[in-house]
């Protein structure tokens, strides 16, 4: 049977930069890898790809297979040994697509740090101005106290596997047209642990962990917004051979208030005030999560003004300085009118006409007219 066409394998064109060979190759060899494919005859598709990159791969050989084909190549150069990736096909692309790093073995022994936790506490408003103190409960494994984690009954210490000689891995030679492949996996023995425990601790079943819930001491921070975390050290999942535990992330969430509303460090409220007050001033109390505080409404106030309370926001959660409150006026349409309410209103209307005045209006009015003459 011929040999197929090594650009039609790779799905390339001819003159096709090796970058994009590599990656075609890649995509093909981790399609059709042996230990991870389950395709008809993806053994021999790997081998035809592996074939393919090994020549398009290398300059001098892919030169001379666009002058002279496969009739050029020479069977066995460049498949005698594994002094790098290209002599072998790229295998060391391979390795580190399904074994990480290459193919370099990691040590099952070596001391790893535990997985980080997450949990998402919700706070009031004023709770998250102001901070608070306050204990949490989370599930999580802690380190078995009976056997201090090595998962072997008390009296008793883990054994180096007898398979993997504790290396956690198990190579396999294969013998290929382009020489020998070692394919490493991990050992199912010890499941890559390099131990054998064979009288297991009673209390984790040989885990080393147990699960429980475990109850921990939180300082929220004053000022703390919408979104924010809070990092616990060492509170995550215990670490592995020694190795230190993860974190806690405590993710805030706020719930949302009836009257206030908050932007970065400056909150935000309406005021409501009487048409008479909007028209003749006064001093009202305004709440803030301070306490209340006094403001002056001047006289001839305007539905939407907005005035500015200084420091009367949320602190920074830096520590430095406080945001500020500011208050929007909404006047109040007075509604169930006594007859000599109307009456004083009906007296009001006559006595300032039917326009409000320029100073009343701030030019929106006059902005109006011109419009509609369309100047």
């Amino acid at each position: 049977m011929s040999k197929r066409d090594y650009y039609e394998v790779l799905g390339v064109s001819k003159d096709a930069s090796k970058d994009e060979i590599k990656k075609a190759y890649r995509k093909l060899a981790k399609k059709y890898h042996p230990d991870v494919s389950e395709e008809e005859n993806a053994s021999e598709k790997f081998k035809e790809a592996q074939e393919a990159w090994d020549v398009l791969g290398d300059q001098q050989k892919r030169a001379q297979y666009d002058q002279f084909g496969h009739a050029g190549q020479n069977a066995g150069q460049g498949f005698g040994g594994f002094g790098g990736a290209e002599d072998f096909g790229g295998f060391g692309d391979i390795f580190d697509m399904f074994f990480g790093g290459g193919g370099r073995r990691r040590d099952p022994n070596a001391p790893r740090k535990g997985a980080d936790l997450q949990y998402t506490m919700t706070l009031g408003f004023e709770e998250a101005i102001f901070g608070k103190e306050t204990d949490i409960q989370i599930p999580k494994e802690e380190t078995c106290d009976t056997c201090d984690g090595s998962g072997a009954k008390p009296g008793t210490e883990p054994e180096t596997c007898s398979h993997c000689k504790g290396a956690g891995q198990l190579n396999q030679e294969q013998d290929t047209p382009f020489g020998r492949v070692v394919n490493r996996r991990v050992c199912h023995y010890c499941q890559g642990t390099g131990k054998i425990i064979k009288d297991k601790c009673n209390t984790c079943g040989g885990n080393g962990k147990v699960k429980t819930r475990k109850t921990i001491h939180i300082s929220i921070p004053a000022g703390i917004d919408e979104g924010q975390q809070i990092r616990v050290s060492g509170q995550g999942e215990p670490g592995e051979n020694g190795g230190p535990a993860g974190d806690l992330y405590v993710v805030v969430q706020i719930r949302p208030h009836e009257f206030f509303q908050r932007e970065g460090n400056h909150i935000f409220c309406e005021m409501p005030i009487t048409f008479a007050q909007a028209a003749l001033g006064d001093e009202v109390e305004v709440p803030t999560v301070h306490g209340k505080v006094k403001l002056k409404v001047p006289a001839g106030t305007q539905a939407g003004k907005t005035f500015r309370l200084k420091e009367k926001g949320a602190p920074s959660i830096r520590g430095t300085g406080h945001g500020d409150q500011h208050v929007k006026m909404r006047v109040v349409t007075p509604t169930n009118l006594n007859d000599r309410q109307k009456e004083l209103l009906r007296e009001f209307h006559e006595i300032e006409g039917n326009e409000p005045t320029e100073e009343q209006s701030d030019g929106i009015f006059s902005r109006m007219k011109r419009a509609f003459k369309g100047e």
